[in-house]
């Protein structure tokens, strides 16, 4: 079924250009987001872990927008997404006190967004989807630690935003339906925290 998910999104980018050249625009983005994260624990026997922070992550790629009118218009995009969070971990059998460790992940994120025109604002939603691409941990240094980061999950996005001539500004909301941790495993059981993986991201754009 993911798999099923994941080639509908790339079949946007191929599709959106028979809309017809003169209704299509092409661009580029580049942006930042960060984590909407509360601090919480997680336990197993001797070990804790707890949510530290979440640092500002990049992403940055491509977004095509097709005008299915003069006001609504469908943008698919393909981002590379890079995000970090922090982790404290209390273990008494390796004597750590809370230690701080890293978690770092790569994935490719492809938004399918519909949106509406208010002269130069306008206001867009849509699904997205999340392929993994790589990550590098520091608590696999931990005896009951795993790491299983899914090929690919999907939240989605709402935002608002501005177009000033060829620059296109964004701030939107994005939400998951995966809880945040869902890769965590912890003696083989999946320990996932329990809240979802929100996230602001504000990004800004240039078409061509």
């Amino acid at each position: 079924m993911k798999k099923i998910i994941y080639y509908l999104f790339l079949c946007n980018f191929l599709l959106l250009p028979s809309f017809g050249k003169a209704q299509v625009k092409i661009g580029t983005r580049i942006g930042i987001s960060t984590y909407n994260l509360n601090r919480e624990t997680i336990e197993a026997q001797s070990l804790s872990i707890a949510i530290r922070q979440a640092n500002y992550g990049f992403h940055f790629g491509f977004f095509l927008r097709g005008h299915l009118s003069k006001r609504f218009y469908l943008q698919p995009e393909i981002l590379f997404n890079s995000n970090s969070v922090d982790y404290e971990a209390n273990d008494l059998t390796l004597g750590l006190i809370k230690t701080v460790f890293g978690e770092n992940y790569q994935y490719l994120d492809l938004p399918i967004l519909f949106g509406y025109k208010l002269g130069p604002f306008h206001v867009e939603g849509g699904p997205v989807g999340h392929a993994y691409l790589a990550s590098k941990t520091e608590l696999e240094l931990l005896d009951v630690y795993e790491n299983r980061l899914n090929n690919f999950h999907l939240g989605y996005q709402a935002g608002i935003g501005l177009d000033i001539l060829r620059l296109v500004v964004d701030v939107r909301f994005e939400g998951n339906f995966n809880k945040f941790g869902d890769q965590i495993y912890l003696e083989g059981t999946s320990t996932p925290f329990s809240q979802n993986a929100n996230r602001w991201v504000v990004t800004v754009g240039y078409a061509f």
